[in-house]
């Protein structure tokens, strides 16, 4: 018989501001403390100093603990692992079963089968182990992305604000909206294809066409922006086997406009320059900054210059950093590259060895 234990579930919460538009918006919700790993350079450990194998471990445990050996094999089928061998029996040790079937697992793996152990059997055990996490990656799972934005703000209404979810009712043509459910390993190129595809069943015959359409869409939104469209095209070229570079991404979500807020912002931002998901439930926001990030427009006061028609602006940058720091303690990762950085002539070399490097330490194939 397994060991009696007391179930802890984590405490309801409301979430009543549009922090983060991507996630559940009003609604009380559970929230385990899904609090996922990036693969480092030096080996084979979870972020918090926490050795692999205590991982392997405590999934075995759990389902030592929980599952009957009869019942084991099937189990274990289930959450992906290996079928059972003529020379197996489960009722020499379950732990021993369980753990040569996690032996060859790579941390995204692992990470995954705990998760979905826990929603299968609440295992306190393990799910303390997976709070003792760093906070590397968002807690909340996805629920509605609204992207490739290119003209003006969408109206957005909540017919069901339990569920969270949305209709937009005005401006919807100049907006995409990915609602279908992610796992752990982010949004890649082909799932967003293959939801392309769903919007635009002409295109379902031909993949090379849904691509090619998907991506001049994609660049719509970028407009005219040089800066930007380097930086996608850039991306663009290492690969379709890799996480999607999502454009001009409402992070955040205001319904109001400044004049109905009395010129107050609730919100430093709403919309974010890109967007990538990523393993293990990271979200890394990539802003590119231009003059207008520090500084304004001065006034073209008698005797000036006419090449000074910027003033620094100690105000906007605070309220950008503050902003930043909001969404790195809320697990995003924030990357910033300068707009100058992007005039110099090795501006490609420059993004191709730091999205190779992001990708990488993220544990996504290898690009190069």
């Amino acid at each position: 018989m397994g060991r009696a234990r007391e179930r802890r579930w984590p405490a309801a919460r409301l979430r009543v501001v549009v922090r983060d538009s991507s996630v559940a918006v009003a609604a009380f919700t559970y929230a385990l403390p899904w609090h996922v790993l990036g693969l480092h350079d030096g080996g084979m450990n979870l972020p918090s100093g926490v050795p692999a194998f205590k991982l392997r471990d405590a999934i075995a445990e759990a389902l030592w603990d929980h599952v009957k050996a009869n019942r084991l094999a099937a189990v274990c089928e289930y959450l992906g692992l290996a079928p059972q061998g003529a020379d197996e029996d489960p009722y020499n040790s379950k732990r021993g079963y369980v753990l040569a079937r996690l032996e060859d697992k790579s941390l995204p793996d692992l990470m995954e089968i705990a998760r979905r152990v826990i929603e299968e059997y609440g295992d306190d055990d393990l799910q303390q182990l997976l709070a003792q996490l760093d906070l590397q990656g968002v807690s909340g799972e996805l629920k509605n992305l609204i992207f490739a934005a290119d003209g003006p703000k969408p109206q957005i209404v909540l017919p069901d604000s339990i569920s969270n979810t949305i209709r937009i009712v005005k401006n919807e043509q100049h907006c995409l909206v990915y609602d279908q459910p992610l796992d752990g390993r982010g949004l890649s190129w082909q799932d967003l294809v293959t939801w392309w595809v769903r919007q635009h069943p002409e295109h379902s015959d031909d993949p090379t066409q849904a691509r090619i359409s998907l991506r001049d869409r994609l660049r719509r939104s970028l407009g005219d922006n040089g800066a930007e469209l380097l930086v996608f095209d850039t991306y663009i070229k290492l690969g379709f086997d890799l996480p999607a570079l999502i454009p001009q991404v409402y992070l955040h979500y205001d319904p109001y406009s400044m004049s109905e807020l009395g010129g107050v912002r609730h919100l430093a931002r709403q919309r974010m320059d890109f967007l990538l998901l990523m393993n293990h439930r990271t979200r890394a926001v990539i802003e590119i900054d231009g003059i207008q990030h520090y500084a304004r427009p001065a006034g073209r006061a008698a005797g000036q210059r006419p090449d000074t028609g910027w003033l620094a602006d100690t105000g906007r940058y605070a309220s950008m950093v503050a902003e930043d720091r909001e969404l790195t303690l809320q697990g995003y990762e924030v990357y910033r590259i300068g707009g100058q950085e992007l005039c110099d002539a090795a501006a490609p070399e420059m993004l191709t060895a730091f999205f190779e490097r992001l990708l990488r330490r993220h544990d996504h194939a290898d690009p190069s």
